[in-house]
């Protein structure tokens, strides 16, 4: 697991960026999504801002992950059901 903040919010980002692009979906489609702007994802992929919970939630529902895989808890993207 990860110590601190900085880096999970570097491999929040980074996986965000990586599992969108592998599933060949533009970041308006991820921004409309979550409810945000276009610039509000991109803060999110840059490592600029964090997502609500909401956010978080609604980001990795749409990208058919896990949230403990976007934030870093896991490096298996399945979701348990």
């Amino acid at each position: 697991m990860v110590s601190s903040t900085e880096n999970l919010k570097q491999i929040f980002s980074k996986r965000l960026k990586t599992t969108r692009k592998s599933l060949k979906i533009k970041q308006q489609e991820m921004a409309d999504s979550a409810g945000i702007t276009l610039r509000g994802y991109q803060y999110y992929e840059a490592a600029v801002q964090e997502p609500s919970m909401s956010n978080l939630y609604a980001l990795a529902e749409h990208l058919g992950v896990s949230l403990d895989y976007l934030v870093g808890r896991t490096n298996k993207p399945e979701v348990n059901k």
